[in-house]
């Protein structure tokens, strides 16, 4: 993997730490969950062999601190420093622009509301909840989640938010633990990782509270502006899992895709194909952005 340029960008509110590779037309990699720029490590190389690629750390996560570390977080803020990226690195020229989870909302509302500086978009899973029909159920599984961070903490809020994105139905995947002893410890995350990816795990571990506390009702109770994305629905590509059918953000996608008559394409994996099958997501997310 070829080395990225690093730099920092002051924004309102925060210090960005984003990454460029290649030479060429820009494409900014917008991150979701607590992946950051990390997340693209393994694509980004490839997908920088003819134009430049920039990835980043969303404010609040990993290595983009925030001013102040309570302030709320809402897409338009977050859509507003992917555009002070595409204005330093392609002030005269529009972009393309690709963005998992929450960071395909961004890709949405950046799209929306500077359509000028956005030739084309990649929206992979964006939990848009508020665009279902049954949106209130989801309000309230959102509700829960809080409640439970505020009253039991972060792992058991994650266990209910994590219940709340399977298929109607589904029963809770269980793995059996072993009890752990005084002689044999359980293993930490990090053991057997690389330094680079040890670092990784680290930094996204750290940002999980953050990530369920303030992204996830932030974000999740974003509107996109439907009329508005029609009409400009010849610029967006909507993409879900293979392996994610039914899954919540799943479901966001397909419906938002038919409602605005915007293609939609299934990647390999589920809603973590990026990270699960880097090659083949990487590959048809090349063919997708075009030349």
């Amino acid at each position: 993997m070829t080395p990225p340029t690093i730099g920092r960008l002051r924004v309102d509110g925060a210090t960005l730490h984003y990454e460029v590779r290649g030479e060429g037309p820009l494409l900014l990699l917008i991150p979701g969950g607590t992946g950051g720029a990390a997340s693209f490590d393994d694509v980004a190389d490839d997908l920088a062999a003819d134009r430049t690629v920039v990835s980043y750390d969303p404010r609040g996560l990993s290595r983009s601190p925030l001013d102040d570390p309570e302030a709320p977080q809402h897409v338009a803020r977050h859509a507003d420093d992917a555009l002070r990226l595409l204005d330093l690195l392609s002030p005269e020229a529009p972009a393309r622009v690709a963005g998992c989870s929450s960071g395909a909302i961004v890709a949405l509302h950046l799209l929306a509301t500077r359509p000028e500086r956005v030739e084309r978009v990649v929206a992979h899973e964006p939990p848009v909840v508020e665009v279902l029909p049954d949106a209130a159920e989801h309000r309230a599984m959102l509700a829960r989640v809080q409640d439970t961070f505020r009253r039991e903490g972060l792992m058991p809020a994650a266990a209910v938010f994590a219940a709340g994105l399977r298929p109607s139905g589904a029963a809770p995947t269980v793995t059996p633990a072993t009890p752990a002893t005084p002689a044999t410890p359980p293993a930490p995350p990090t053991a057997g990782l690389t330094p680079r990816a040890a670092a990784r795990v680290e930094r996204t571990m750290a940002d999980m509270p953050y990530f369920l506390g303030r992204i996830v009702p932030g974000f999740m109770a974003y509107t996109p502006d439907v009329e508005r994305l029609a009409a400009l629905s010849d610029r967006l590509v909507l993409a879900g899992g293979a392996d994610s059918h039914g899954e919540l953000p799943h479901r966001c996608a397909a419906f938002l895709a038919e409602r605005l008559g915007a293609e939609f394409v299934r990647f390999p994996g589920g809603h973590t194909g990026l990270s699960t099958h880097p090659a083949e997501f990487g590959e048809l997310l090349r063919k997708l952005l075009g030349d």
